[in-house]
């Protein structure tokens, strides 16, 4: 740890699990005495006709997690994941029209894995929609723009993870209206996108400024995936280094996004954005030795759950 008048970084290391030990202290896991739901609820949207198994991957994830995951996409999505039941066990595919009930049930609502993205009219920003209208909208990236809009000034007091295409739909300044802090889960390009700041040839340490300044000013956590990951919520900074080239692979940032909205139902933001970076990449460092860089999605869902088993076991 480097730790001056200026500021402190918490350096977290896959390979060194005494980086994350204070951490794993305190995290919050499924209780011995539970009943089901109090281990965490939570809504997943996403999904599209151009991109299917985004947010599938995000909800298969989540299901080792937590005791129930609501699913919410198209109708061409929803009858994909039905067909995946024998892997979605403790799952529930919802209709768009049925989506304000668990908006308002489940403990975190993550949107935009898989969502279409697409050049907004500047006509929106003044456009107010109601839910009923919003519906019938065809455009799926109007869709990702205004449900994204809508959930945000109509439930502010939720817990909301933005991922893909909600980032690089969304208004920076509807994040100011949240009473809880989001998280955001950005690659470089989608961070540099949302608030029109360019990451390009920074060092490490110039970028973990950047990502602070913008967690503080728009009061939200934010989880920048690269090779290295840094994770601010505008207090504290923590770079998440390991893993390898295997987690270039498209899917992993849905599977990132599920874990860090599971472990957010009974932890704080910074917390679960750290420990799902850390297991991301341990789990990659475990692949490597017996696939090398050749695994793919369906082996880092279902290596994970040991992974995490060992981290706490160890």
């Amino acid at each position: 740890m480097v730790n001056n008048k200026k500021k402190i970084i918490l350096n977290i290391y896959s390979k060194n699990k005494s980086s994350i030990d204070d951490l794993l202290n305190k995290f919050s896991i499924s209780k011995k005495n539970s009943h089901k739901g109090e281990n965490g609820k939570i809504l997943i949207i996403g999904g599209s006709s151009l991109f299917h198994s985004a947010s599938i991957w995000a909800a298969e994830i989540s299901s080792h997690f937590v005791d129930m995951v609501h699913y919410s996409s198209t109708k061409e999505n929803n009858k994909i994941l039905l067909g995946l039941k024998s892997k979605f066990q403790n799952g529930m595919v919802i209709a768009k029209e049925n989506l304000l009930d668990y908006v308002k049930e489940d403990n975190v609502v993550l949107i935009g894995p898989g969502m279409v993205r697409g050049k907004k009219e500047e006509t929106w920003e003044r456009e107010s929609l109601d839910f009923v209208k919003l519906l019938k909208i065809e455009n799926e990236a109007k869709y990702t723009y205004f449900l994204t809009k809508y959930l945000t000034a109509s439930f502010p007091e939720k817990k909301y993870v933005f991922d893909a295409g909600a980032l690089q739909m969304m208004n920076r300044q509807w994040l100011l209206k949240l009473r809880n802090q989001a998280i955001l889960t950005p690659h470089s390009r989608e961070f540099e996108k949302l608030f029109e700041t360019s990451l390009a040839y920074k060092s490490h340490e110039e970028k973990a400024k950047i990502v602070k300044e913008k967690a503080q000013k728009y009061n939200v956590t934010i989880l920048l995936k690269s090779i290295v990951d840094i994770v601010s919520d505008g207090k504290q900074v923590a770079v998440i280094h390991g893993g390898n080239q295997g987690l270039t692979k498209g899917g992993t940032g849905d599977i990132l996004a599920g874990l860090t909205t599971s472990f957010y139902c009974r932890n704080n933001s910074f917390d679960s954005c750290i420990l799902s970076s850390y297991i991301l990449k341990c789990t990659s460092d475990m692949l490597f030795k017996s696939k090398g860089y050749w695994y793919n999605i369906d082996n880092v869902i279902n290596t994970i759950p040991s992974v995490f088993k060992g981290i706490l076991l160890d």
